[in-house]
């Protein structure tokens, strides 16, 4: 019987230079293609397809940083990141990303909880020892 590993929060997380500065609990992928027609001259039906850009949008939920405060690292100021979401037998690695919304609550008593929203330029699929 084979062991399935689950994906934890500890498996979703924000990477600056090599180097974890923040967790998430869960996370939501959005991405969309610009995708075109190709129509000739006379034709009633489109000839062919054409794939165009592919956006990513991820939304994060309950993000923690990791000992980053301690470090002087600031949300906010985070630009250029890799997120990093680890899957049974692959590494999903989105680069390039920026964030593009932020929302922070708290009750009394509990720690500040984060949702983000990112969008990256980039998504590549990695299989176990697979180097980049």
């Amino acid at each position: 019987m084979a062991l399935i590993n689950i994906p934890t929060s500890a498996d979703i997380y924000i990477e600056v230079n090599g180097r974890r500065v923040a967790a998430a609990q869960s996370y939501k992928v959005t991405s969309a293609r610009e995708s075109r027609y190709i129509e000739a001259f006379g034709s009633q039906e489109p000839v062919a397809t054409v794939g165009g850009r592919i956006k990513h949008k991820i939304q994060l939920t309950r993000v923690e940083l990791c000992g980053a405060l301690e470090d002087g690292v600031d949300f906010y100021d985070l630009e250029d990141f890799n997120l990093v979401i680890v899957k049974p037998g692959r590494k999903v690695i989105y680069s390039g990303c920026q964030w593009a919304e932020i929302t922070q609550g708290a009750s009394v008593n509990e720690v500040v909880l984060e949702s983000a929203v990112l969008v990256a330029s980039r998504r590549m699929a990695l299989r176990p020892g697979q180097v980049i």
